[in-house]
Formats: C-alpha cells, sequence, structure tokens
C-alpha cells in the first residue's frame, strides 16, 4: 500500500504525517480521511483551486490530468511545475510526498 508522507503545514498538519492509503484514492479523500482538513469548496468537482497540493516526490505515478484540472491550477496560489489538484490526483503505486500550500484562493469565503 503507498504512502503518503505529508509535509508539515502550520494549520492542518503542524508535525507532518505519514498516511498508508490504498492505490487509486485521491489525494484530497486521503487527507480528509486522516483528519488533515484540506479546504475542498467545490465538493471535489475540480470547479476550484482550493485544494491545491505540491507533490514533492511520486509525481509520475499519479493519474493523469483531467479535462479541466489544468485550467484549474492557474488559479491555485503558488503554483509550481508539480502542482495538481487533490481532488482529482489519485494515488498510484508509489509513495507520494505532499506539500499543502500555506494560502489557498477560495473565491466562495472571499469579500469582494
Amino acid at each position: 500500500m503507498p504512502k503518503i508522507t505529508v509535509v508539515p503545514h502550520p494549520e492542518l498538519a503542524p508535525t507532518g504525517a505519514v498516511l498508508d492509503v490504498p492505490e487509486n484514492t485521491s489525494i484530497c479523500d486521503a487527507l480528509l480521511l486522516h483528519h488533515i482538513d484540506i479546504e475542498h469548496a467545490c465538493g471535489q468537482v475540480g470547479a476550484c483551486s482550493t485544494c491545491h497540493v505540491v507533490v514533492r516526490e511520486g509525481y509520475a505515478s499519479l493519474s493523469p490530468f483531467g479535462d479541466y484540472e489544468e485550467d484549474m491550477l492557474d488559479q491555485a496560489w503558488g503554483l509550481q511545475p508539480q502542482s495538481r489538484l487533490s481532488c482529482q490526483a489519485r494515488v498510484g503505486g508509489e509513495d507520494l510526498t505532499v506539500e499543502i500550500p500555506k494560502y489557498s484562493i477560495n473565491h466562495a469565503k472571499e469579500k469582494s
């Protein structure tokens, strides 16, 4: 069973975490199941960028990009070449190291 190592995040995972995750689980579901409350404003349908993560190791083993994921990623804060929407990226057979960005852009919560 693959493992997801979560880099420490000041609010969501202050000491980091190591999660055992079945293959084909979305990164978002894995985080939520292990009580790491990553934002997911659109209900995990890939229609926002609040669940953006940076995959530091194991990126190539993830499921391919969906139809709109790359477009939504363009709206994410701190976008990097190894960025994915955690609701769309499914775990393959390799271990992952994931960093949750310090900020996310949640248009539903932002005031205009």
